[in-house]
């Protein structure tokens, strides 16, 4: 829904317990932004490896809007991250960011159910309503996108060495099978594992009850008490299976696009694979909202998008950026068109219909059904 569209619903309905203190309406949204105007500076914190090492967009956004930004690799990991803002923003505190990009699980949960993120003005965000994906609108974990937008997208899957792997992956029960036996990697994040335990069962994790959580955890359980899982990684499972020392592990669709190694294959199961989004959002205490915001919708430009997506290699949320990456692959010297022709292929960065049937989000976990979730699947990756 466009802008106008998206404040008329919100007139008409609250969020319930959204924003810590039970709805937010457009009148809220009002209040937040009222009398606000820009200064001129953005803080931005995100992730390693989600802007060009020249941070040539950062430098096209500051050239075009005479906006500067001080942008900061500062979030290592999701739950670190959380520790590190919470106690400030409890006490209404700034964080030093304007500007935050996290992932669309539990931590990004307890941030919006205990009201720690800015509304956002979705008049001030034309290009997100004109050329944002209709898979990066009103998603469950932020139905009306009332407190973010998706930076980019990825997804979980399976990465396979076929110098190893002699048979074709195609299944998440390849991941179980006892011929691999300590030759398969698995993630440590509790979402992300609980979401392939209860893939192999045929189990939607959207729609997913505690009962269901504890049926996965017993199949995962087993399948590393039989030793079949050499390692539950967080980040280093692409050096792993690219050396050999795992020949299948559950993976990132960009991490694997990456590398160089003809030899490393992805798939997304048959049963299905995890698509997630790392959001840009703002928290409450932002010092620069006008600017921060007018960057969120700035990156929605698809001529903006565009050089971002050529760097980073994961699922953008603009999908008119791919005409202009096949105009760049027919511009492009001998050297760089092979690179720009694939990318503008590849169904890693942008999945057909088919593709997307066969994916699956997290499960929307409230702050009261996080700590029972966690404790089912943490266990499985600390031996318990």
């Amino acid at each position: 829904m466009g802008a106008a569209a998206g404040a008329a619903a919100l007139a008409g309905c609250g969020i319930p317990g959204r924003g810590g203190n039970g709805i937010v309406t457009q009148a809220d949204i009002d209040e937040y932004w009222h009398g606000r105007s820009g200064k001129g500076h953005i803080n931005w914190a995100n992730w390693p490896g989600y802007m060009e090492d020249d941070r040539s967009t950062i430098k096209a956004f500051t050239k075009e809007t005479g906006i500067s930004v001080t942008y900061k690799e500062a979030i290592q990991e999701a739950a670190d991250w959380f520790g590190k803002i919470q106690a400030p923003l409890a006490a209404n505190q700034s964080i030093g960011f304007d500007l935050m990009v996290v992932t669309n699980g539990i931590q990004f949960t307890e941030l919006v159910e205990l009201g720690y993120l800015a509304p956002l003005d979705h008049h001030r965000l034309p290009n997100f309503a004109r050329y944002a994906s209709a898979k990066a609108k009103n998603r469950a974990y932020d139905r009306n996108n009332i407190f973010s937008i998706p930076y980019v997208s990825g997804i979980t899957g399976i990465a396979y060495n076929s110098k190893y792997v002699k048979e074709p992956i195609t299944s998440i029960q390849q991941l179980f099978d006892p011929k691999y036996k300590g030759r398969v990697g698995m993630m440590s994040d509790s979402q992300e594992l609980g979401n392939f335990g209860m893939l192999a069962l045929g189990i939607d994790p959207e729609k997913s009850t505690e009962d269901d959580w504890k049926r996965a955890r017993e199949v995962l359980r087993s399948q590393r008490d039989k030793g079949i899982v050499r390692k539950y990684y967080e980040q280093g499972y692409i050096d792993a299976v690219t050396k050999g020392d795992v020949w299948l592990t559950m993976a990132w669709s960009g991490d694997v696009y990456t590398l160089s190694s003809p030899d490393v294959k992805f798939v997304v199961p048959k049963e299905g694979g995890t698509i997630w989004s790392d959001c840009m959002m703002m928290p409450k205490t932002a010092a620069n909202p006008v600017d921060a915001i007018r960057l969120m919708d700035w990156l929605y430009a698809p001529q903006n998008n565009a050089p971002l997506t050529e760097y980073i290699n994961y699922v953008t949320p603009v999908p008119a950026v791919q005409d202009i990456i096949r105009k760049d692959a027919a511009e492009a010297s001998a050297k760089d068109k092979p690179d720009l022709d694939r990318l503008a292929t590849s169904p890693l960065v942008f999945p057909s219909p088919e593709e997307y049937a066969k994916l699956r989000t997290y499960r929307s976990l409230s702050n009261a059904e996080v700590p029972r979730y966690q404790k089912v699947f943490q266990t499985i990756s600390q031996g318990a």
